[in-house]
């Protein structure tokens, strides 16, 4: 699975509440294939996925989290929430959109961990399905869906949470998504 990411390929993988597409996030050709097979424009930016905060801190201009906010961002990790926070100036465009914040999230689910781990860093996650359609919810979906627009198709079983993850602003705690 890595030898797909690290070539500038798009995987599909379980996360805790639909499948993702995923792929390398320094990479702007995986980045725009990615968006391209979604029909995502980039100025709305992309959610990273990690393994844990230390995976982050390449994107995560982290002196900008006020110390008043930091426990209750790190204490909802690891789970299916993700903060919006501000991110580092040499953070890529086809990361953050139009914004100078970046959203993230360290995941509790194993099978997205161990990639995060084998990868050595964050994974690009955005639901797998076209921009306005529902996500899909099996690989069998996932497949039908993408076909060889894909380069890899991660077996797991997805977390049970019943809908994508929360989306919190790190400086009011505003929840943009439920």
């Amino acid at each position: 699975m890595t030898l797909a990411l690290k070539n500038d390929g798009v995987i599909v993988y379980p996360t805790e509440a639909v499948y993702g597409l995923g792929c390398d996030p320094d990479s702007e050709t995986a980045v725009m294939k990615l968006l391209d097979i979604k029909q995502r424009p980039v100025e709305k930016g992309l959610i990273l996925i990690a393994d844990n905060y230390g995976q982050l801190l390449n994107y995560v201009d982290d002196d900008k989290i006020p110390q008043d906010k930091r426990a209750a961002i790190f204490s909802s990790w690891p789970a299916a929430v993700t903060w919006v926070m501000p991110a580092k100036s040499s953070t890529p465009k086809w990361l953050t959109g139009q914004f100078d914040t970046i959203a993230v999230r360290v995941t509790s689910h194993p099978v997205v961990k161990q990639l995060c781990q084998e990868f050595g860093k964050p994974l690009v996650s955005t639901s797998a399905n076209l921009t306005g359609q529902d996500p899909v919810l099996t690989l069998d979906e996932a497949k039908k869906a993408f076909g060889d627009k894909v380069a890899a198709y991660v077996e797991g079983e997805l977390g049970g949470n019943t809908k994508p993850s929360q989306i919190k602003d790190a400086f009011t705690g505003k929840l943009f998504r439920e």
